[in-house]
């Protein structure tokens, strides 16, 4: 279970790190030109604050992976971070479009590797609350 911590740990603070080229990216400067300031700046704002998150979990995940494996709070925490990427996992699939993303070979693939690394995040997170 520690090498499967350590992974996700390093997973998640490339995902964290990739925050940083949203916006480019997806061209905010420019898509969201149209909103009002406050909700403009509640995008960046939101989309700093989940990538910091993103970072300190996997931060946590690499460099406490045994408090969190073999200590009641480590593993209530593992319930909670289970339970977080499970509901990620359920929004991947049902609170996106399919049209984001289907017949466009890039988004798809994108779309199936998220999907796996939240279904890798979540049974590896969970287990370590049921199993251990």
């Amino acid at each position: 279970m520690e090498f499967h911590l350590k992974l996700i740990g390093s997973l998640l603070i490339v995902l964290a790190l990739a925050h940083i080229f949203f916006p480019r990216y997806f061209n905010w400067k420019a898509e969201l030109q149209s909103l009002s300031m406050i909700n403009r700046q509640i995008m960046y704002v939101h989309a700093f604050f989940i990538g910091l998150m993103v970072l300190l979990m996997g931060i946590l995940c690499v460099s406490n992976y045994p408090d969190l494996i073999e200590t009641p709070l480590g593993r209530k925490v593992c319930l909670g971070l289970g339970l977080f990427w499970a509901c990620r996992l359920a929004i991947q699939w049902f609170g996106y479009s399919p049209k984001l993303w289907r017949g466009k070979s890039f988004e798809t693939a994108i779309h199936i590797i998220l999907t796996i690394f939240w279904i890798y995040l979540s049974i590896v997170l969970l287990s370590i609350y049921y199993v251990f």
